[in-house]
């Protein structure tokens, strides 16, 4: 595939995304979001891909929207302004529900935008110099759209004094906070995130990855006898999947399971 601010390749079963434009920080203007929605797009559709990671070429992961861009929309209507807020809502959405385990490896800065693409991510690494921030406040924006997801990954108290402060943060502190998963050195992190991809690649099966991702999206709305419910009619579901009949199989056979 052929982009202009991304690169795509596949190996090994990973789709990995790779944010390539270090001129500008790996900002989002509207075809840098075309081009990561339809490189989501191409990963989901290939039954060759398990799961996907997103990098960025640079010294900053992404620094969240290009506010020349922003500028530029001052003089739009609300309506051509929503329909642009919409193709960002989109992107977010559909990693966030991606149907396959998306993640993120972080080398420099995520901040705005850009701590909102690590933030809809299943797992992230960072480095020790990496730094996170919803700085939108500070420029009279506001951290609307990934305030959705942010409140569900690390809670109200949490998501309040990062979103209401505008703060950038360490790595360790954005570790301590559950923003992200793991912080590894610059030498290590390549190798620990395909350590831990190959871990997941191996001994996961893909259909209950994603049933797995439907079920903590889906249940966290509901109220508590609605949640059980739909818990269980998914129980029953993934009983007849083939991958738990292969499953189950292969560990009373005392057989390796190959995912």
């Amino acid at each position: 595939m052929n982009f202009q601010y991304l690169t795509y390749q596949i190996e090994n079963r990973i789709a990995t995304i790779v944010l390539n434009r270090p001129e500008k920080r790996n900002a989002l203007n509207p075809q840098v979001v075309s081009e990561l929605k339809s490189a989501f797009e191409s990963a989901k559709n290939d039954a060759k891909v398990k799961m996907i990671l997103l990098k960025a070429n640079g010294e900053a992961f992404c620094a969240g929207a290009d506010l020349s861009y922003l500028q530029q929309l001052q003089n739009n209507s609300f309506e051509e302004n929503l329909a642009d807020s919409n193709h960002l809502k989109e992107l977010f959405e559909s990693i966030y529900t991606f149907p396959k385990i998306v993640i993120a490896q972080i080398e420099g800065a995520a901040l705005a935008g850009g701590c909102g693409l690590a933030t809809v991510c299943d797992f992230s690494f960072a480095t020790p110099e990496s730094k996170f921030g919803f700085t939108e406040v500070k420029i009279g924006f506001i951290p609307a759209i990934v305030s959705v997801f942010l409140l569900r990954k690390i809670g109200e108290g949490k998501s309040k004094q990062l979103l209401l402060t505008g703060d950038i943060i360490s790595a360790e502190d954005a570790l301590q906070m559950g923003l992200i998963n793991f912080v590894e050195s610059k030498e290590n992190i390549q190798t620990a995130v395909e350590m831990f991809c190959e871990k997941l690649l191996l001994q996961t099966s893909a259909q209950s990855l994603q049933l797995t991702k439907m079920i903590i999206a889906e249940i966290q709305h509901l109220n508590i006898t609605d949640a059980l419910n739909y818990a269980a009619t998914q129980n029953a579901k993934a009983r007849a999947t083939d991958d738990c009949k292969k499953g189950i199989a292969s560990f009373l056979n005392k057989e390796k399971i190959s995912w």
